[in-house]
């Protein structure tokens, strides 16, 4: 059997492509520690890549290196019913977090986020 996946949300690669964030070189080392297989979504790829073309940041090739789950068609239906039903119940679940767990989910995978309030409302989604 695989190993499991660990998703990173766009939160923690920030810190972690934030040189000088202790924040980010702890998540970093607890990823290492896992021995899980780590990916980010396509998501999170595009938000990092705006921050960095925004910021100035030279760290393009670094972020493109790592490996990307794109958004498919069942993350769009998933995605989608999660952020209705977080609607429906008053919480606030933004679509691009809607995406990401829907990757998660979806991908059988845990989600590294330091925003866990974002998403702790969401029944069988793994935080890391």
């Amino acid at each position: 059997m695989g190993k499991n996946m660990i998703i990173v949300d766009t939160d923690v690669l920030i810190e972690i492509f934030d040189k000088k964030s202790l924040k980010g070189e702890s998540a970093l080392e607890e990823i290492e520690k896992s021995g899980e297989n780590i990916a980010i979504t396509s998501i999170s790829l595009h938000e990092i890549l705006y921050g960095i073309y925004k910021f100035g940041k030279n760290r393009i090739s670094e972020v493109e290196k790592l490996e990307t789950i794109e958004f498919t068609k069942e993350d769009a239906i998933l995605s989608a019913k999660l952020e209705f039903d977080a609607e429906k119940k008053g919480c606030c679940l933004s679509r691009t977090d809607a995406m990401i767990a829907a990757i998660a989910l979806n991908k059988k995978a845990k989600l590294f986020t330091f925003n866990k309030k974002h998403y702790q409302f969401i029944p069988k989604l793994l935080l890391f």
